[in-house]
């Protein structure tokens, strides 16, 4: 069944020829741009009016203008010609990569997630991890964010909750440090130690030393004060005193030497530890899904190194 004639599309090639013409005023332009002849260029254009039973062009000495009518449908054909450039390109152009937003402490993702993320993005190449830093709570329904990693008691409302790690807390230092000075033959020789502590952890020294039944001997708030316990452990590897570090965020320098334990006693945070938050109210992505599969297991990984 046929259109009726007021419903049918226009000569596609007409219109190619017509969009040319009315954007340069010109057929030889219009003839050089398409790559055709002056003549099959004003070929095309007459088959168009044609069709429309209307004159598009004024025709003088040596120069072309345009009707009214045909002002009014070069408007129309020059936006339907440049949304199917830019669908054309769109289509033909390399799928971007898709992101994921998400949240960490300062310290989890420079000791901890920042190193691991090459191996995320090697194996998942079309997925990109957009990774912010702040100790801001999260609020899923407020924020444009996929996933955060905070710390707590894995008690946070309208969230999924994934366990990332213990939080154990031990003292570390530089294998120099104990090259010079009193040595540690027991907790109580800290006292003869420059202790490193985190502003944002202040709690934890104490925590330690009351655990080694040493808090009487020594300061638990002697020593020096840094901003984020990323500094603290960087103090501590370039054997600025004794940092008292998350387990888990120093499996990197313990193994590779550069931080030791010079000490076996560690205090266990139980519950009050690292978590993978995810949004209960939206649905898993796909890419969020491998994110947190991936994450899950360079933690299991951690654990089982330690």
């Amino acid at each position: 069944m046929s259109l009726p004639a007021m419903d049918r599309l226009p000569p596609l090639n007409a219109i190619r020829a017509f969009e040319s013409v009315a954007r340069h005023l010109s057929i030889t332009l219009a003839a050089d741009e398409l790559n055709v002849t002056p003549g099959a260029v004003s070929r095309q254009i007459r088959t168009l009016e044609e069709f429309l039973k209307l004159d598009l062009f004024v025709r003088g000495h040596r120069q072309i203008t345009l009707t009214a009518a045909g002002e009014q449908y070069f408007r129309a054909v020059a936006k339907i010609v440049e949304d199917l450039r830019g669908a054309t390109k769109k289509l033909m152009s390399p799928p971007r990569r898709r992101q994921l937003k998400v949240r960490a402490y300062t310290t989890f993702a420079m000791q901890w997630l920042i190193p691991r993320l090459a191996s995320f993005h090697a194996q998942n190449p079309k997925i990109e991890v957009l990774l912010t830093a702040s100790l801001e709570p999260v609020d899923f329904y407020k924020e444009d964010i996929d996933a955060a990693i905070r710390l707590g008691s894995g008690e946070w409302p309208n969230c999924n909750c994934y366990v990332l790690s213990d939080n154990q807390l031990a003292p570390v230092c530089s294998p120099s440090l104990l090259q010079h000075g009193p040595g540690l033959q027991t907790p109580a020789d800290i006292a003869g130690y420059t202790m490193l502590h985190s502003i944002a952890r202040p709690e934890d020294w104490r925590y330690w030393l009351e655990a080694a039944g040493v808090s009487r001997e020594v300061d638990a708030q002697a020593g020096m004060s840094y901003q984020s316990s990323s500094m603290v452990y960087a103090a501590a590897v370039g054997g600025q005193g004794i940092a008292m570090a998350q387990l888990f965020l120093v499996s990197k320098e313990l193994q590779d030497g550069s931080l030791i334990r010079p000490f076996e006693q560690v205090v266990d945070m139980g519950v009050y530890t690292y978590y993978l938050l995810t949004p209960r109210h939206r649905e898993e992505s796909n890419d969020l899904r491998i994110f947190r599969e991936w994450i899950l297991e360079q933690a299991r990984m951690t654990g089982d190194q330690a």
